[in-house]
């Protein structure tokens, strides 16, 4: 199961780069990252705990993509400028990664390191694009990276 983990940890590095140098992903990487991340928690999981884990993380994913899509229409903002297709994909896959509590945990965790990071790294005070896919495919790259050091069956517990 390692070997799906380190190709898994390649394919953040490849949205990362990606993210950061063009602003663009190639799209089929979203994909992989979702097939990969279920095979991962498969090798832990029974199949219909799994699918009940990627359900449920999918309807909180699709509640905050809705709640966004309430607040750009409130402010009257352009939804193409406030969140990429991109982004949206990213979040859709990696619903399939892991259980419940720790997805809600890492994913909003993600959010607000994604935060972080931008503010510090964006010193120019220009309004810019973020690149929140990558900057959550670092995330998750360190976590499945330290779910090498550490014993990671607290990440699928349910």
């Amino acid at each position: 199961m390692w070997y799906f983990k380190i190709i898994l940890i390649i394919v953040f590095a490849f949205v990362l780069y990606q993210d950061f140098k063009d602003r663009l992903v190639y799209w089929f990487l979203y994909p992989i990252i979702g097939i990969l991340a279920f095979t991962v928690q498969l090798y832990v999981l029974p199949l219909t705990i799994a699918l009940t884990n990627f359900g449920i993380n999918l309807l909180f994913v699709i509640l905050i993509l809705g709640v966004s899509t309430i607040y750009v229409k409130f402010r009257k903002l352009d939804f193409k400028n406030t969140l990429g297709i991109g982004d949206i994909l990213f979040f859709l896959f990696i619903a399939a990664s892991f259980s419940i509590i720790s997805f809600l945990v890492l994913f909003v965790f993600s959010l607000v390191f994604s935060l972080v990071i931008h503010l510090v790294l964006n010193t120019k005070k220009e309004a810019s694009t973020v690149p929140l896919a990558g900057y959550m495919s670092f995330f998750f790259g360190v976590v499945y990276t330290v779910s090498f050091i550490v014993d990671n069956t607290f990440l699928y517990a349910y």
